[in-house]
């Protein structure tokens, strides 16, 4: 009986004893030993991503004065070529009596034919080119009104060249002047009304010409 109790006893697993010694799991992961707590690692939060800035709307920046000016500019290529209205004035006075308030800048413009040029060269020169005197919105807008009175071109001279009396021919010429005289006054009324607002126009075919011009 002593015997048998005394094989039990050595039959027993006997604990561990030491400092820093673990038992290992069934698994085979060692534990670590118990050391000081380490602080947790702070995530470093992404930086927002940039907003992408609406060109179009930037009334808060614009000051008035610039406004003003850029409006302003866009009546150049309008007085320049309102002569291409004359078929669509005759046949509806209301367009006659809608612009009757720009009758004193028309004859202004009119009243001398050195006048367009020297408006030209003063946008061009004293405006565009000016980065130091006026701001780019004024700048750009300046451009497109340059850029829209050198496209007139084509029509005058088509106008001079292709000027028939009668027929088909004439009708024809008729809906060309008066469509050039809605563009012209689409981009008066856009434009200009756009600049007032503070916000940037981008008339067709001339922004990205004006674009590339203005720095």
């Amino acid at each position: 009986m002593a015997s048998a109790v005394s094989l039990l006893l050595l039959s027993s697993p006997r604990p561990l004893h030491g400092a820093g010694l673990l038992r290992v799991p069934r698994r085979g992961v060692l534990l670590p030993l118990p050391g000081p707590a380490r602080a947790p690692r702070r995530l470093l939060a992404a930086p927002p991503p940039p907003r992408a800035s609406n060109n179009n709307d930037n009334s808060g920046a614009v000051e008035p004065p610039d406004r003003l000016v850029a409006a302003v500019a866009f009546l150049y290529p309008f007085l320049d070529g309102a002569h291409h209205g004359r078929f669509l004035l005759a046949q509806f006075p209301f367009f006659s009596a809608l612009l009757r308030p720009l009758a004193p800048a028309a004859r202004l413009f009119h009243s001398s034919p050195l006048t367009p040029f020297l408006l030209f060269l003063t946008l061009y020169f004293a405006v565009v080119r000016n980065q130091q005197a006026f701001s780019r919105f004024v700048r750009f807008n300046a451009m497109q009104a340059v850029a829209l009175d050198v496209l007139l071109i084509f029509p005058d001279l088509l106008a001079q060249s292709f000027a028939p009396s009668g027929g088909v021919g004439f009708e024809i010429f008729q809906s060309m002047e008066s469509t050039v005289f809605l563009f012209l006054l689409v981009c008066l009324v856009y434009g200009g009304g756009a600049c007032l607002l503070g916000k940037t126009p981008r008339l067709p075919i001339v922004a990205d010409a004006a674009e590339r011009q203005v720095m």
